[in-house]
């Protein structure tokens, strides 16, 4: 029974979800509401009144209103461009200088009749020299309009005094706002409330920019009700995202994939990947290289890769290596890695130490320990370790193990075990087999084995087999075959073949035979053993070959088991020929049969020698086969070496 020990390059990373941070203003002047008239804060317990605002969306944060709109003239101005050869390469100055002019006009205008007294101008103004930066000149304007009334001009002026630092006198000016019916300032001051730990007047406000059909405001009282496990964050999720707001989608999409819902998530995942959402684009590529859609899938990872996501390159990388092409695949790892993601740097060391560049691998593995991966550390130990410095690779496995990596701790209490600190190596197995680690647990059981403790061998046995582990299923079924439990030893043994054991499907193709009630079922086992290596398996599908008379077969596979080194296949392959007049090489594979230790090949050996009236050298076989045995050949070998003694004496 062996240690085992696992190599690994880490684990493919799942999205992550990050919400954005975007908030819009409203757009159109509002109208103004007489102090008196206006209805109270969130502290009446109802809404205000609904409004009629154009609404507009602004994702950079809290920004001015969007209040900029072509005239006639304008617009009569502007169709000039369409007399612009789109090749001139003086278009674009053309256009630029243009649109300047009309710039400069615009606030011309807006400043005359603001300074004549004009709130709604003045209101514009503000919202335009806000948008370009200029705060101090926007300020004043911004407050006269405010003063009178109109509602764009006090969320306007909101934004800015939070952009200045003023926070408490913005959120008065959003709350006038508000009150007033606009629901990006609902919006702004839910967001402030929230921050400020506000949370109950962050909801009301927000709910009321969310009721007005403010995407960003739905966005943000889903983030806040997910936050706290509300089950109605969906709904405004889904309003977010209905009107077209892509981070809702992404997130309403992993709701429905944690919920098994994963048709209804591809649509938003396609939602929001649509417009360009990184994440959405990688987590659609995922759920797409489940299906095995591969071509689809690698279209989504490349666009999540190029808008950014590094993890998106990483996984394009092993859906390209999965499909052989490994040029494409470290070009997409490398992308990821110079980005910092250690999965791609990990993929890459496996990679050129794959190909034995051990000096390339060691740069991956330190640059994916540097993006904070433990599977580095633990890859540079394995690299040492197959390089023969026991030394470094022990320490390198300690890093990873302190740091939680659970097939590190595995690892380490090997190298603990094998040098004969056993005290040492059991917390580590623990560590590991407790973190998780099936290798663990199996090592775990054989370390109790070896003391004679049974039960808790077989308590971990059975831990590390419940997770797929065959060898470790393979020691259950051992022991329940050698306490007469027939039926429980070949579950087991089932199980440790579909775990991948070798000797578990021997085994079990072995009790199906004694039985003798499940032929096909026990050749199949056998062949499986037989396709893995396991020499005594392919010299029983030699034997069962050369029954049914297909002796090519039968040759093939003795010359299998008998080059890997099974002497009883050496002296069947060795009958086979000789029944086929090949005795010389017959003669030669009896040699290596017997030379191994086979007695019936040395026996028969012995009676060529004594055909060809070699005397001597028949003598020798007969000694070496009454050595071998067993007792049936030892005493026929005996028989003729006394008559060989007689003839010899004579």
């Amino acid at each position: 029974m062996k240690l085992i020990g696992n190599s690994g390059t880490g684990e493919r990373q799942a999205a992550g979800t990050t919400p954005d941070t975007g908030t819009d203003t409203e757009t159109g002047s509002g109208t103004g509401t007489r102090a008196a008239d206006r209805p109270a804060g969130p502290s009446t317990g109802s809404l205000p009144a609904q409004r009629g605002t154009a609404g507009g969306t602004d994702v950079t944060g809290y920004g001015p209103e969007s209040l900029v709109h072509l005239t006639a003239e304008q617009v009569a101005a502007a169709s000039v461009r369409d007399l612009i050869d789109p090749d001139d390469d003086a278009a674009d100055s053309f256009e630029t200088a243009l649109a300047a002019r009309e710039q400069a006009a615009l606030e011309a205008r807006h400043r005359g009749s603001a300074d004549a007294g004009d709130p709604n101008a003045a209101s514009q103004l503000g919202a335009l020299l806000l948008r370009r930066g200029d705060l101090r000149d926007a300020e004043p304007y911004l407050r006269s309009a405010a003063a009178a009334g109109l509602r764009a001009a006090a969320n306007n002026l909101g934004v800015l005094l939070h952009q200045q630092g003023h926070r408490t006198e913005a959120a008065q000016w959003w709350r006038q706002a508000a009150v007033a019916g606009s629901a990006p300032a609902a919006h702004a001051l839910g967001l402030q409330l929230r921050d400020q730990g506000e949370e109950e007047a962050a909801e009301y406000w927000l709910h009321y920019a969310a009721e007005q059909g403010h995407p960003l405001g739905a966005y943000a009282l889903g983030d806040l009700m997910e936050h706290r496990r509300d089950v109605r964050a969906e709904r405004w999720f889904k309003a977010a995202a209905d009107s077209g707001h892509r981070e809702a989608a992404y997130r309403l999409a992993r709701m429905r994939e944690a919920a098994g819902d994963k048709d209804t998530a591809e649509t938003w995942y396609r939602t929001a990947a649509a417009r360009s959402h990184a994440r959405a684009a990688l987590r659609l590529g995922v759920l797409l290289e489940a299906r095995a859609d591969l071509d689809e899938a690698a279209r989504w990872y490349r666009q999540s890769a190029q808008n950014g996501e590094a993890r998106a390159a990483c996984a394009l990388g092993f859906l390209l290596r999965d499909t052989g092409d490994l040029a494409a695949a470290a070009e997409w790892w490398q992308e990821a890695a110079e980005a910092g993601d250690g999965t791609a740097a990990n993929a890459l060391g496996a990679l050129h130490a794959g190909r034995g560049e051990n000096t390339v691998a060691e740069r991956w593995y330190r640059a994916a320990l540097d993006a904070g991966d433990h599977n580095g550390a633990f890859n540079l130990g394995l690299l040492c370790a197959g390089a023969g410095r026991e030394a470094q690779a022990e320490q390198w496995y300690r890093r990873a193990a302190y740091a939680g990596h659970r097939e590190a701790c595995n690892a380490l209490a090997v190298v603990l075990l094998q040098r004969g600190d056993e005290s040492g190596a059991e917390p580590w197995f623990s560590k590991a087999a407790e973190a998780g680690s099936v290798d663990g647990a199996f090592n775990l059981g054989v370390l109790h084995a070896g003391r004679g403790e049974t039960r808790q061998a077989q308590e971990w046995y059975a831990r590390a087999a419940a997770e797929g582990h065959g060898e470790a299923a393979l020691q259950l079924a051992v022991a329940q075959e050698q306490r007469g439990n027939f039926t429980g030893a070949l579950e087991r043994y089932r199980q440790a073949a579909d775990g991948g054991s070798a000797e578990g499907a021997f085994r079990l193709a072995s009790l199906l035979d004694r039985r003798g009630d499940a032929d096909a079922e026990a050749e199949h086992w056998y062949a499986i053993a037989a396709d893995a290596g396991h020499r005594r398996a392919q010299v029983r599908m030699g034997v069962r070959a050369a029954e049914r008379g297909a002796l090519q077969i039968a040759e093939s596979w003795y010359r299998r088991a008998a080059e890997g080194g099974s002497r009883s296949a050496a002296f069947n392959l060795g009958l086979l020929l000789a029944r086929q007049d090949s005795e010389a090489e017959a003669m030669l594979w009896y040699t290596r049969a017997a030379d191994a230790g086979h007695g019936r090949a040395a026996l028969r050996l012995a009676l060529l020698a004594l055909r060809r009236g070699e005397a001597v050298q028949a003598e020798n076989w007969c000694k070496r086969a009454a050595e071998y045995g067993p007792a049936e050949v030892a005493e026929r070998a005996g028989r003729l070496l006394g008559a060989l003694n007689a003839e010899l004496s004579a």
